[in-house]
């Protein structure tokens, strides 16, 4: 178990836009960070991180937290996994205490599948380094295709032992439970003897954007026809083919720096750009690109350049993974390499600078390497050239910024030959069939609820506005938010003025926030009246009154999960309003500490108002009808307070109105 010192080390030093930042390319917006949400498929940012406060909000999902919960949500750490990798990444050291029995039975499943994927890349890694087969085989394989020491040891290269179970007995024999191994396919489960599914192979770890290991590809270096070149582990809990990306742990903060990303097929591409000091690359495993493949370097980058092999078989069908990427609106470059020459020979064999100067000078906008590589194939040909401009516009049409549209379709007119009026009709048909399809698909589902009988046993009311809960909300906002920051606030006492006469005087006095509001509420024997809020609000006026000195960051480190998420969702509801750029447009808004007094005053001020308001209901509702009974002493309180309800209106009318 990791000391509590530890804990408190890293949520000091973890800086959450940092840890964010490696998932998700963030750009600043004002005082605040906004990104694509990594948790939803958008187009427009909704995705916040406040550094002041140490927390994220998504809009779109609703999620939220600190730097640990978005890692326990976006990796799906565990508490103690999210600890390690930030002290990790902050090169603290870790203090532990010894585990208990309890605690290790509490591991999950999905945790088991992780530490046995992590105990694989060890054994094979060292298998590699230390074994004479290791050695003779697999590290020279390495040393062949030129990679260093450095290299094999940034990317985790391993090498699988010739015997038919070498790793499963090793595994077992520390301790893992045979059916990890199985689920995470590292073993084949066979009733005699089960056995590795890795056997003689070299061995490249898959890692996830934070470093988990995630699966295997591993290649085998025998002449065995019946065995596949290339063998990766099979889909499971941990490990979905379809949205990893080769390398993405090593080139993420490349990609983000260099607002670019390289996509190749194969690992030893990765690995031989990394080494040749171009990290900002990943690959797609020899499988299709797919959506969520392309999703992953969004977060990072809006530019992607795909690189081609020069003599690469059935590069027109390759290409298909364009009109994808366009479709999720990223900018879409395309190299290709001399006959004969792939990503790992070229770079084995080129300087970094004519590297560099080579992918700078041979990337190709989309549309001109479309045009270059299937004019070939047309050449004098009418209707080939005709398919040719078809195809070209179709891929335009995927991309949805219209602007962006209008520019490739000049391009095409240019390089094609043909007036952008034809470009322009085609696509409108493309598009207008596109929003058809939509159509059609809406006007099914529309049609099929048509025939579906509902019966609504409730019937149907409008929603009651919780005036209570929103002055509530936005007090216990204000306290987590500025209630460190002093303010000089007015206070009406029984004095004398300057003639004598006995009357009220209003003064000015310097206090805390929290001091403003808690002895308020005190005064007037004030207490919330909805549970939660209510809870919220005890237990932060206690750190409050115990510290003096409080600080958000730290005190949802000490709360249960569910409970950091309300925190952060009534701090991070009011940041999404700032994503206005008002100032832009020569509009400039009080800021928030500039209102901070108006604001506590207003909402101290409105939830005396309801309670009374509540009050005097609650008092006329008691009066009785019968004529018998003496109800004098009620209406006199219900004028008493209807009077103090008149002086707290003529004091915040605007705050009333509003929630009224």
């Amino acid at each position: 178990m990791i000391s509590k010192a530890t804990i408190d080390t890293v949520f000091e030093t973890a800086r959450v836009e940092e840890v964010i930042g490696d998932f998700v390319h963030l750009k600043r917006a004002g005082s605040n960070f906004k990104g694509l949400s990594p948790f939803s498929e958008e187009r427009s940012p909704s995705f916040m991180v406040s550094p002041a406060k140490g927390i994220w909000k998504d809009f779109s999902s609703g999620k939220g937290g600190n730097s640990v919960a978005f890692l326990m949500e976006h990796e799906k750490f565990t508490y103690p996994e999210a600890i390690r990798y930030l002290a990790k990444k902050y090169n603290i050291e870790i203090e532990e205490t010894e585990q208990t029995d309890e605690e290790k039975a509490n591991t999950d499943v999905r945790e088991s599948m992780y530490l046995v994927s992590e105990f694989a890349k060890t054994y094979f890694h060292n298998t590699l380094l230390n074994s004479e087969e290791g050695k003779a085989i697999g590290y020279s394989y390495f040393k062949e295709r030129g990679f260093t020491n450095e290299t094999i040891k940034k990317f985790g290269l391993g090498y699988s032992p010739e015997a038919w179970d070498a790793f499963t007995k090793e595994a077992l024999g520390k301790g893992y439970k045979l059916e990890f191994l199985e689920s995470t396919g590292l073993t084949i489960p066979r009733d005699d003897r089960p056995f590795d599914r890795f056997k003689s192979r070299v061995m490249f770890p898959i890692q996830s954007m934070s470093g988990r290991v995630l699966g295997f590809g591993g290649r085998i270096l025998t002449n065995d026809k019946k065995a596949a070149k290339y063998l990766n582990s099979p889909e499971s809990e941990i490990y979905h083919k379809s949205k990893v990306l080769y390398g993405i742990f090593q080139a993420k903060q490349s990609i983000a720096k260099l607002n670019n990303c390289y996509l190749v097929e194969g690992y030893t591409d990765v690995i031989q750009f990394n080494q040749s000091g171009i990290e900002n690359v990943v690959a797609s495993s020899g499988t299709a690109l797919t959506p969520d493949q392309i999703r992953l370097v969004n977060r990072l980058t809006k530019n992607i350049t795909v690189l081609f092999d020069g003599d690469a078989a059935g590069l027109r069908a390759s290409i298909r993974g364009i009109d994808l990427i366009l479709e999720e609106g990223m900018n879409v470059k395309v190299c290709t390499f001399p006959d004969g020459e792939d990503p790992d020979s070229f770079a084995k064999k080129t300087s970094y600078d004519d590297l560099v100067l080579y992918l700078e000078n041979n990337a190709k906008d989309f549309i001109q390497f479309k045009a270059s590589l299937l004019m070939n194939e047309a050449k004098n040909d009418p209707i080939k050239k005709a398919d040719l401009i078809r195809d070209m516009v179709v891929s335009i049409s995927k991309i949805p910024d219209r602007i962006q549209r209008e520019i490739y379709i000049q391009e095409c007119s240019r390089i094609m030959d043909i007036s952008e009026q034809v470009l322009v009709s085609t696509l409108a048909q493309l598009v207008q069939k596109d929003v058809v399809e939509v159509g059609k698909k809406q006007q099914q589902k529309q049609e099929q609820k048509a025939f579906e009988v509902v019966k609504n046993e409730n019937p149907i009311s409008t929603e009651k506005v919780d005036t209570l809960g929103i002055v509530e909300c936005e007090i216990i906002n204000i306290l987590l938010s500025y209630g460190n920051i002093s303010e000089k606030f007015e206070g009406v006492l029984i004095g004398t003025n300057t003639e004598g006469e006995v009357g009220e005087v209003v003064v000015k006095k310097e206090r805390k926030v929290y001091e403003e509001i808690y002895l308020s509420l005190q005064e007037d024997e004030i207490e919330f009246a909805t549970g939660l809020f209510k809870e919220i609000y005890n237990d932060v006026i206690s750190v409050y009154l115990q510290n003096d000195n409080f600080n958000l960051e730290r005190y949802l480190m000490h709360l249960k999960p569910e409970f950091a998420q309300i925190i952060t969702d009534i701090v991070m509801n009011n940041e999404k309003y700032v994503l206005h750029n008002w100032e832009g447009q020569n509009i400039f808004p009080k800021t928030k500490l500039e209102q901070l007094n108006q604001n506590v005053t207003d909402n101290l001020f409105t939830l005396r108002w309801y309670l009374i308001s509540q009050f005097i209901e609650n008092a006329k509702n008691s009066v009785s009808k019968e004529s018998e009974i003496d109800n004098s002493e009620v209406i006199a309180d219900i004028m008493d307070y209807i009077k103090l309800k008149t002086k707290f209106s003529y004091k915040t009318g605007r705050v009333v109105v509003r929630y009224h």
